[in-house]
């Protein structure tokens, strides 16, 4: 009897909710609801496929090696003695004006930022401008934590160290003069990196904190002389900087360099032959990497990227095809409704 009572008092309430009697929908999938779905659904993929191939196709890219690997490159001359400065001139021509606003990209290829031990060479608190950390960098930038003589490298960790140091400077030929065309550096990083992630520290002037400090061993300048020409842009918010210590997941990468928006090229750049003067500094011979530069606008969709178009279209045409063959199908085979 007392066991009655118990499962009794363990039974859910008679309600629709847990006696599990609410009303209920269940779709039941005939061939007269799927092959027009995947009908639709192909017809969508493929309408969305279209537009963003017809607007890839029509974004304008210019890509120029400027590696040196070949004898007959203007940059070859540079690739000899990395210890001295060099430039090299690449000399270029453009057929119709490259609409603006142009974006101006360096590239490398067979560099591995996402190594492991590359990705996580840097201290976070030393670059959220904690001075304590400037003194004692972090375990995690080994090697790259002091120098020869025990002093505390500022920034440190691999990722800064290797810093791409390459300038450049455009100019468009007229009248057999060159024309300096004006490249805008300022905020071409991540608004999260240069407002929230990245800091200096709180002193002035800047070279201050660097005290007892020493930059980088790669590096030609300290980090608070990144910008001679303009002083909010040095440091740990230097906009090349954070630019580079956004770490590229694919060996082959582009980043932002300048763009070009200002003064008579603000719709962009006119036809003619330009000249690109370059400060090789880079060295990428040591692990066969390649380097580039890379002009190109942009679209409501973004920059150049035929395979979004091309995967649509693709899945697509595969739900028209699936809906032909089960159309096919159920003609053939269909079986009357049961009763």
């Amino acid at each position: 009897m007392v066991k009655q009572e118990q499962v009794l008092a363990n039974r859910p309430d008679n309600t629709a909710f847990t006696q599990q009697r609410l009303p209920a929908w269940q779709p039941i999938l005939s061939a007269g609801i799927v092959i027009p779905g995947f009908v639709v659904i192909g017809l969508v993929f493929i309408g969305i496929g279209v537009a963003l191939f017809v607007t890839s196709q029509s974004i304008q890219v210019l890509e120029i090696d400027y590696t040196g690997i070949d004898t007959s490159s203007p940059c070859f001359k540079c690739t000899d003695n990395m210890s001295k400065k060099c430039e090299c001139q690449l000399d270029f021509n453009i057929d119709s004006l490259f609409k603006g606003p142009v974006f101006f990209y360096y590239g490398l290829s067979n560099y591995f930022q996402n190594y492991r031990r590359y990705f996580a060479s840097k201290d976070d608190n030393q670059l959220s401008g904690d001075l304590t950390y400037f003194k004692s960098p972090g375990d995690t930038c080994s090697p790259y934590e002091y120098d020869s003589n025990d002093k505390p490298i500022v920034p440190c960790g691999s990722v800064a160290n290797s810093m791409f140091n390459d300038t450049f400077k455009l100019y468009q030929n007229v009248n057999g003069k060159q024309k300096l065309v004006p490249l805008d550096g300022k905020g071409i990083a991540w608004w999260t990196d240069y407002n929230i992630k990245y800091r200096n520290p709180s002193v002035t002037p800047l070279k201050n904190a660097f005290n007892g400090t020493v930059k980088p061993l790669f590096w030609s300048k300290p980090a608070y002389e990144l910008d001679p020409s303009d002083p909010a842009n040095n440091g740990f918010i230097n906009q090349d900087f954070l630019v580079w210590m956004r770490r590229a997941a694919l060996p082959d990468f582009t980043k932002l360099y300048r763009r070009i928006t200002d003064g008579d090229y603000a719709e962009g750049l006119p036809a003619g032959n330009y000249s690109l003067k370059i400060a090789y500094n880079y060295p990428v011979q040591s692990f066969d990497g390649r380097k580039k530069v890379v002009f190109s606008n942009v679209s409501w969709m973004g920059g150049k990227n035929e395979f979004l178009g091309i995967a649509y279209l693709v899945i697509g045409s595969m739900c028209i095809v699936m809906s032909i063959v089960m159309l096919i199908v159920y003609a053939k085979f269909k079986f009357p409704e049961e009763d």
